[in-house]
């Protein structure tokens, strides 16, 4: 089952798509918003997978789907954290700047929690105030959770996990070190994130098992491919571990998302990834890029997202069908 909403209101108008994105039915009937649909899960969701074979079947009153009208499928959520569970993004990341990385970090995840008050639609413009704040793009998976009760246990939370969409997590790459110095995480750092246009239930992806998503995420800048690393490799905390993690103090309310962090792959020889252009996969974001730069050549050389820029996230099936629908934005000054 795939699930948007489209623009409209602070919290957008629930609709049920099509396996191939092509067709929307309006679902309001049954829940206005995705939210309210996530607060009457065992209500909602079998009438919603109603709905979905109905619109499969061409037995219902259905548009055309355009992901240009959808918002975020959750426009803004109760919380959002985001993890770092490819630890070889981590480890790259503090090598180029000389940090060593504690061994803690391969059995213990990372997390912050962000802001979630109010998400980017999956073609809406990312606003830029300042170039010198390095503006980044971050390709990730992220999931939607029903409700969950503090202390549960990572196979257990596994269960919990609604919905699973894409996800690009603007960072301000040059606002990130002062941050990070005073102790206290991020803020300014992070402005609004955006999602794909849909969000699509698990039993729908061929890909999902082990609470991990296989499968290529398709990154662009510019029209020119930055990576195509697999989601589900190199992995080193599930989405049932992240979950946990996150409430192994408080229970978490149903809507709360959780990102995996930037996908990265290592190289076939266990050292960083080689660009597509060298035969490797690729970067989910221009960071990892300049880190292997630095490393290599002892400074980076590819410039952070400017006005003008477009970024696109995408996975597609075995098919080549988009999955979650694309996002694309461009890099705007304001």
């Amino acid at each position: 089952m795939k699930l948007a909403s489209l623009k409209g209101g602070r919290d957008g108008r629930l609709v049920v798509v099509s396996r191939d994105l092509a067709w929307f039915t309006d679902a309001s009937h049954i829940a206005a918003t995705l939210q309210a649909a996530l607060d009457h899960w065992g209500r909602c969701e079998p009438d919603l997978r109603g709905l979905a074979e109905s619109l499969e079947l061409g037995a219902v009153p259905r548009e055309r789907f355009h992901e240009h009208s959808a918002a975020s499928p959750l426009p803004r959520a109760y919380q959002g954290a985001d993890g770092s569970a490819y630890v070889n993004h981590v480890q790259l990341v503090r090598k180029a700047r000389g940090a060593e990385m504690p061994d803690s970090f391969w059995t213990d995840p990372l997390m912050y929690q962000g802001g979630s008050d109010g998400f980017l639609g999956p073609r809406d413009p990312i606003p830029l105030a300042d170039e010198a704040w390095g503006c980044d793009l971050e390709g990730e998976v992220a999931v939607i959770t029903g409700d969950v009760a503090a202390g549960v246990d990572p196979q257990a939370a596994l269960g919990s996990i609604r919905l699973i969409m894409l996800c690009n997590d603007v960072s301000l790459r040059n606002l990130i070190p002062n941050e990070l110095a005073k102790s206290f995480g991020f803020f300014q750092s992070k402005p609004a994130s955006a999602f794909s246009p849909v969000a699509v239930t698990p039993d729908e992806l061929e890909g999902w098992r082990d609470g991990k998503l296989h499968g290529a995420l398709q990154v662009e800048v510019n029209g020119q491919p930055l990576g195509a690393a697999d989601a589900g490799v190199d992995m080193t905390f599930d989405f049932g571990t992240l979950i946990a993690h996150a409430a192994k103090t408080r229970a978490l309310s149903a809507g709360s998302i959780i990102g995996s962090g930037t996908v990265s792959n290592r190289g076939p020889d266990g050292g960083p990834g080689q660009p597509i252009s060298a035969g490797g996969v690729g970067y989910s974001c221009l960071a990892e890029v300049r880190t292997i730069e630095t490393i290599q050549d002892g400074q980076p050389k590819t410039p952070f997202l400017k006005a003008g820029d477009v970024v696109r996230i995408e996975m597609r099936d075995a098919k080549r069908k988009s999955i979650f629908g694309a996002i694309e934005q461009e890099v705007v000054a304001g």
